[in-house]
């Protein structure tokens, strides 16, 4: 039995778990700070990283008294190297680097990114694998075939705006509180999905890419007319703002599924999990499970408490790592764009 504390601070979650055997959840404790930006309509890296150092060592003791145990009880110490906000990602690094030399326990370094793409297994009585990973969240949007979890390849990922990106800008154009993912799918399960065509973007036939700046201008334009950006906000019905949102929201989802299927039909797979902070939205969860189920495919998605940023899924993935003496250095620092 391996006991991995679990560390995460790559945006704007403070969150440590402690897991045992890479599926076991003890405990999993995220410091959220929504509260901390709503005012400014999106995540402040300052303000980010000053909270981090805040709240994470209250988060990491409070994640070892409901797992019931200590750091002498731990097997290893997992924290996400990046991709992120590189100033948030240093307090999780460093202090995971400082547990794990107090504590002589070894540091296992992961990719938040390939960390969402095995969410979805944790809990489930049996392996996914090997599968295609749909990984939405607010910067990253990306397939992923994961064979395992020491062997995930990277199929296709945003060119520009994330999915998650265009929920929140989206949102601001309509008025919407932010964090805009949920907004949008609030006000959108009033609307009419098929009121408004807004531009699939699908780049080349045959490519696995994401592209979501090109639907965020045409929702500005649709709102405030062809090249403006003010002024047709207060002319709008609360139902033609639900069928705004519902619109936007089904070509986002209309997007993501068939890049998925076109990574099944290309990997030969006969499974899909998704994951991340979009992964939420009820929509895409939805849809997606639809169009397995009419092709028989075996479909997961992570639950609700591991698609937004935590450490259960850091000390999740971090255990195969541990498992495979794939160890990290106290030199270990973060990135901010993964390779």
């Amino acid at each position: 039995m391996a006991l991995i504390l679990g560390i995460e601070t790559s945006c704007d979650e403070t969150a440590a778990a402690v897991v045992v055997d890479g599926g076991d959840v003890r405990s999993n404790i995220v410091a959220s700070q929504v509260d901390l930006h709503r005012k400014y309509g999106g995540v402040v890296p300052e303000i980010a990283s000053r909270a981090h150092i805040e709240r994470l060592d209250a988060v990491i003791e409070e994640a070892l008294s409901e797992a019931g145990c200590a750091g002498h009880d731990l097997d290893a110490i997992a924290v996400t190297q990046g991709p992120g906000l590189v100033g948030a990602l240093l307090i999780g690094v460093t202090a995971a680097k400082t547990l794990s030399w107090a504590w002589s326990k070894p540091l296992v370094a992961v990719d938040h990114i390939r960390a969402h793409a095995c969410s979805p297994a944790i809990g489930l009585d049996r392996s996914p694998w090997p599968a295609v990973a749909l990984i939405v969240s607010g910067g990253h949007t990306s397939l992923f075939q994961v064979n395992d979890p020491s062997s995930i390849e990277r199929l296709g990922a945003t060119t520009d705006d994330a999915a998650g990106e265009a929920f929140d800008k989206v949102a601001s154009i309509l008025g919407l509180e932010y964090p805009g993912g949920p907004a949008i799918d609030r006000i959108a399960s009033n609307g009419n999905p098929k009121a408004v065509n807004f531009p699939r973007t699908m780049l080349a036939p045959d490519s696995l890419d994401f592209s979501f700046s090109g639907i965020k201008t045409s929702v500005l334009y649709h709102v405030h007319g062809q090249g403006q950006t003010t002024g047709g906000l207060e002319k709008l019905s609360g139902q033609a703002l639900a069928d705004i949102a519902a619109s936007f929201q089904q070509a986002v989802v209309d997007v993501l599924v068939r890049k998925t299927m076109l990574a099944v039909a290309r990997t030969g797979l006969s499974t899909v999990v998704l994951g991340g902070g979009v992964a939420a939205n009820r929509t895409l969860r939805n849809t997606l499970a639809t169009v397995c189920r009419n092709r028989k495919l075996e479909f997961h998605a992570a639950a609700m408490d591991y698609c937004t940023d935590n450490a259960a899924m850091i000390a999740a993935l971090g255990f195969h790592s541990f498992r495979a003496g794939d160890l990290a250095g106290l030199d270990l620092d973060a990135y901010a764009i993964s390779g």
